[in-house]
């Protein structure tokens, strides 16, 4: 008895499917077929339809602890993603460690009203703190110079010549706080900028240090922050060119990801319209062409 002509072309469609896309026999739904096949001696492909892609392989090894842990146990990070300044040989003579970030700081209420009394009080305790200073009382005069603060916090002078007492006591953190303030008060604070830039040598910040440094200058030439700057100036200038190659890399890196990107979604594409080519076989709904040629 012949076959009719479209159940004919159901089975030729089917088997077109079969041939781009192996794994469909995997399907529980085509259990009968697939039983008939072997029995005619035919070979089927491995089952991988049912494999978990995501699934992490186990080791049969228990996972060391502690320092014991080998250092291939973590995803190694490639060279191109590594730290920027990693390969970068600085200068770093007369950087230190500030130990002291967390201290408590009194920046002053700046929404208080200034009275001449307390702008009086506050000019007053200025010159005892710059007093203590003269004579090398590190603790003393920052201890006098926050009370000037507290008397009058709008005062940017008086955070910078608090920060310079930190530079001093070599607290470069607590003088970046207060010289930041200072500039927030009054962004054309030269001696502000120059402090920070000091602090920010002092922890090795060498791109930021140049950058304080070159505004303090800038805003109003002194010569010891000249000085500052040609000292940093070696290091920020390795730095920058480092991280413009950096940069470079990175942009190629992205830039070779979207190509493959690209080049995948246009094989997918070349791909999607050969099958949609094939007749009859309807894109995504694989399920209805085995149910009808189930039936015929």
């Amino acid at each position: 008895m012949p076959l009719p002509k479209n159940k004919l072309d159901d089975l030729k469609s089917f088997i077109g499917l079969c041939k781009l896309t192996p794994n469909v026999l995997q399907d529980p739904q085509l259990e009968f077929f697939t039983e008939y096949l072997e029995s005619l001696g035919a070979t089927l492909p491995a089952q991988t339809m049912r494999e978990e892609p995501n699934e992490p392989e186990m080791s049969s090894e228990p996972e060391p602890t502690g320092s014991s842990k080998p250092a291939t146990a973590s995803k190694p990070v490639p060279e191109s993603e590594s730290e920027p300044e990693s390969d970068v040989e600085l200068d770093m003579e007369g950087v230190i460690e500030d130990v002291e970030d967390d201290i408590s700081q009194e920046m002053g209420d700046p929404s208080i009203e200034v009275t001449e009394d307390m702008e009086e009080a506050s000019s007053q305790k200025r010159t005892e703190a710059m007093e203590a200073l003269s004579s090398g009382e590190l603790e003393k005069a920052i201890a006098l110079f926050t009370e000037a603060i507290e008397q009058n916090p709008r005062s940017a002078l008086l955070h910078a010549k608090r920060a310079s007492v930190y530079i001093k006591a070599k607290r470069p953190v607590a003088a970046i706080r207060d010289c930041s303030k200072a500039i927030d008060l009054n962004k054309d604070n030269a001696t502000a900028y120059k402090w920070r830039g000091r602090a920010h040598r002092l922890l090795g910040h060498w791109e930021e240090a140049s950058h304080d440094l070159q505004m303090a200058c800038r805003l109003d030439y002194d010569d010891q922050a000249n000085e500052w700057l040609k000292e940093v100036t070696p290091n920020a200038t390795k730095l920058a060119e480092h991280n413009r190659k950096y940069e470079r890399k990175r942009e190629e890196r992205e830039l070779k990801v979207k190509t493959e990107r690209i080049r995948k979604a246009r094989e997918a594409q070349a791909k999607a319209r050969q099958v949609s080519s094939q007749p009859q076989i309807e894109k995504h709904k694989p399920e209805r062409l085995y149910i009808q040629f189930y039936l015929f």
